[in-house]
């Protein structure tokens, strides 16, 4: 999935032909976020902004802070969101997050870059950018239980997932009550919520 990067003027239609569960698995991350009060979401990996059009189409009033690695990304990013909701960053999944509180997290097929020491990482600096009772939502690809009839095209060194079972661990090692809640082939979502409140 590495051509994504450099191709923000096509990448929503390379993702439809190459992932065509793409749309079900923003539709899904969605999904989780419904009848939850949120003020502050923090986007990893933001793109062209799906995930955060999806965000906001469900919660209005939201701000999103969104990071991506890719200037171009996030410029094209920037013509489809309301600039006075969104901050856009460029910066790595691996820097320090942008800080918080955040009551919701999400991110769709961004983190399986990360190797799993990486992962686990991630997990454990978004529970502590969060409030008490925040919900952490990704969808990214996975290495499947079984295997699947359409597998999503992976570049060699460049795209790392891992299995549920190891992410579900690494989750709850991070401190959240997580749980897979949604899977299509090798693409999942998952579903954290950091106790409290």
């Amino acid at each position: 999935m590495s051509q994504y990067h450099f191709t923000p003027a096509s990448y929503d239609q390379m993702m439809a032909d190459d992932v065509p569960a793409y749309g079900r698995l923003q539709h899904a991350i969605a999904v989780q976020t419904e009848g939850l009060t949120v003020a502050t979401v923090l986007d990893l990996g933001t793109g062209t902004g799906a995930t955060a059009r999806a965000i906001l189409a469900l919660h209005a009033n939201a701000a999103v802070v969104g990071i991506d690695v890719s200037r171009d990304m996030l410029d094209a990013a920037s013509r489809l969101l309301p600039a006075q909701q969104v901050t856009l960053l460029e910066q790595r999944l691996q820097d320090p997050l942008p800080a918080g509180p955040y009551q919701l997290v999400v991110s769709a097929l961004a983190i399986h870059h990360l190797d799993g020491a990486g992962k686990a990482a991630l997990f454990r600096r978004v529970f502590a950018t969060q409030s008490p009772g925040g919900r952490f939502v990704f969808g990214d690809v996975v290495i499947p239980r079984q295997p699947v009839e359409r597998p999503t095209p992976l570049s060699p060194g460049f795209d790392l997932p891992d299995s549920i079972d190891d992410q579900l661990g690494w989750l709850a090692d991070a401190g959240f009550d997580a749980r897979c809640v949604w899977t299509e082939g090798d693409l999942a979502v998952f579903s954290s919520v950091k106790p409290g409140r």
